[in-house]
């Protein structure tokens, strides 16, 4: 074993969104990366619009191996109480594609694990409701 293992500078995730852009830009959609910056903390990672189809918010991830960061935990329920939808899309295939057509599914990809105390969720979601009123 090489003592010396250099890691891959980018995961599977950038990986799967390299992909998908290139997928998406095929199909005349405007992508717009978020940077993960402190601004953007709990953002998923693509922006999209299309003429035809409106606008997207779309975070990729590892079909193998995923979660969801504690900001996003805290503000996807927030958004899509407000009507913002998600999309978890997984690969550039016209399978995942299909699912920018349908609900947002990032409901889908949530772990009952991270719902282990929904009442304090719940008061989390109403505190932030009330802050910015």
């Amino acid at each position: 074993m090489n003592p010396l293992k250099f890691r891959n500078r980018h995961g599977p995730e950038w990986h799967i969104q390299q992909d998908l852009i290139e997928f998406l830009l095929i199909r005349k959609w405007c992508c717009e990366v978020t940077n993960g910056n402190i601004y953007q903390v709990g953002f998923p990672d693509l922006f999209i619009a299309h003429k035809s189809y409106g606008t997207r918010w779309i975070d990729c991830k590892n079909p193998e191996r995923y979660t969801f960061t504690g900001a996003q935990k805290q503000k996807w329920p927030l958004w899509d109480s407000y009507g913002v939808g998600i999309w978890i899309i997984t690969a550039a295939t016209n399978e995942e594609y299909d699912k920018l057509f349908g609900p947002p599914n990032w409901r889908d990809y949530w772990k009952p694990e991270w719902t282990e105390d929904s009442e304090a969720m719940k008061r989390l979601i109403e505190d932030l409701r009330n802050a910015s009123d």
